[in-house]
């Protein structure tokens, strides 16, 4: 009997062993797998990025340029300061505990324009970033128009449509309402890449109409730009603030981060939508929800920033093979 129990035991314990090396061994191999199958985003404007050909100047040197800029009257000093200072900016930009005061640390972005295009250049090149101001009117924005004819019109679609497609930038009988050619044309990225799903909380996709006054506000000449962030309830992602007589007659493009604005250089709503974009890069903001796929498709379609190491729906991609082939 004692024998039969001693055996017993002994088999007990040799499955044991062997259960036990067998669960290890699947965990691992299904975490090989996972390593190897899973693909990895980090292409995005909050990735990590090593910029060739820049120096790392000693604190005691960006911390006196920096007190130099903040009170420096002359924009062209500022510019090579803020050349200078770049990786410490990067580092910031980099740094989750710090990202959030590079406005505070670096407020000449806010009244020195060309910062933002400095800084894009630094991190991408010339040639990059002059790729939507070059491509946009002529490559891509009568491709965009087809796209959208393409769609099941609204009387809000057709008059975008409509719009984009004039030759002198507005319709008469909308201009009192309605955006210019070159923002009509942008705004049809809305439509071509509807939003996903707003949550529980909010089920179903964000109307275009809806989506629109995340990418951009208009506001009247002459009211107060303070009034317009001391409004703002909640932070979110950069936004463009148009400031004209009419949505057709803009006078001047800011950026709004941070509750904050950053006085844009672009003199058309193409050059301000390509400075909204390099924010996010410059900043390391993330691209808002529910315009993630008009801003991938601009990163990856015009611009060709990290194709294939950012995250793309198939719309995208779809979309992106149409145009180019």
């Amino acid at each position: 009997m004692k024998m039969v129990v001693k055996l017993y035991v002994k088999y007990c314990y040799a499955g044991f062993v062997y259960l036990s090396w067998r669960i290890m061994t699947v965990q691992r191999n299904n975490s090989d797998r996972k390593s190897q199958g899973v693909k990895t985003f980090d292409g995005g404007p909050t990735a990590q990025r090593q910029v060739a050909g820049t120096s790392q100047h000693s604190d005691e040197d960006c911390v006196n340029a920096i007190s130099l800029m903040k009170h420096s009257v002359d924009e062209e000093t500022v510019k090579q300061k803020m050349k200078s200072t770049f990786q410490h900016r990067r580092n910031m930009v980099e740094d989750p505990d710090r990202c959030g005061n590079v406005l505070a640390e670096y407020p000449r972005f806010k009244d020195v324009k060309g910062l933002i295009e400095q800084d894009f250049v630094e991190l991408f090149g010339e040639a990059t970033s002059n790729k939507f101001k070059e491509r946009w009117p002529t490559a891509f924005k009568d491709k965009i128009i087809t796209q959208g004819k393409g769609l099941h019109h609204t009387a809000e679609l057709q008059e975008l449509i409509d719009v984009a497609e004039s030759s002198d930038h507005v319709i008469s009988d909308h201009e009192d309402m309605g955006w210019d050619s070159d923002m009509s044309g942008i705004l049809l990225l809305l439509y071509l890449f509807p939003s996903s799903a707003q949550g529980r909380k909010r089920p179903g996709k964000m109307a275009a109409s809806q989506a629109e006054k995340l990418l951009v506000v208009f506001q009247k000449t002459g009211t107060s730009i303070q009034q317009h962030l001391d409004s703002i309830k909640e932070i979110r992602q950069p936004y463009l603030l148009d400031t004209g007589t009419k949505k057709s007659r803009i006078h001047g493009y800011y950026i709004i981060l941070d509750k904050q604005a950053i006085a844009c250089q672009a003199v058309s709503a193409v050059g301000a939508f390509d400075e909204l974009l390099k924010a996010h890069f410059v900043f390391g903001t993330s691209y808002n929800n529910a315009l993630y796929k008009m801003y991938t498709f601009i990163q990856t379609t015009i611009f060709e920033i990290n194709i294939g190491k950012v995250r793309e729906t198939p719309r995208v991609a779809e979309l992106r093979a149409r145009l180019l082939h």
